[in-house]
């Protein structure tokens, strides 16, 4: 197994799983982005001025409780995509680690040792 060919074969393939565990990180990062963006957009509430003050105070209270609502939805969607994240990223690490050490068993063999 330690022939170029193969070993050349074996680097192929890693770096392919490495593309690929880095693409589903990429995934999962941009997803675990989207919430947070979405978590942060509750806050910028919309105020009306053209409304009377109870009115206003009470369609208030109805978005803070909607979007507190939302926003513990949200905790439970970016604790999940939080756990995909760091999977993801663990994976990638081991593939990365594959093709470095499939690289360095290459450079031994080339150099004859």
């Amino acid at each position: 197994m330690t022939r170029p060919a193969d070993l050349a074969r074996m680097a192929e393939l890693a770096q392919l799983v490495l593309d690929q565990r880095l693409g589903r990180l990429r995934t999962a990062a941009a997803k675990l982005e989207s919430s947070r963006q979405q978590i942060s957009a509750l806050d910028l509430s919309a105020t009306q001025t053209d409304l009377e003050p109870v009115t206003a105070e009470k369609v208030a209270l109805t978005y803070n409780r909607w979007a507190d609502q939302r926003r513990s939805e949200l905790n439970l969607v970016i604790a999940r995509q939080t756990v995909d994240w760091i999977e993801a990223r663990s994976e990638a690490q081991t593939a990365f680690g594959r093709v470095q050490a499939l690289q360095g068993l290459a450079t031994r063999l080339k150099s004859g040792r």
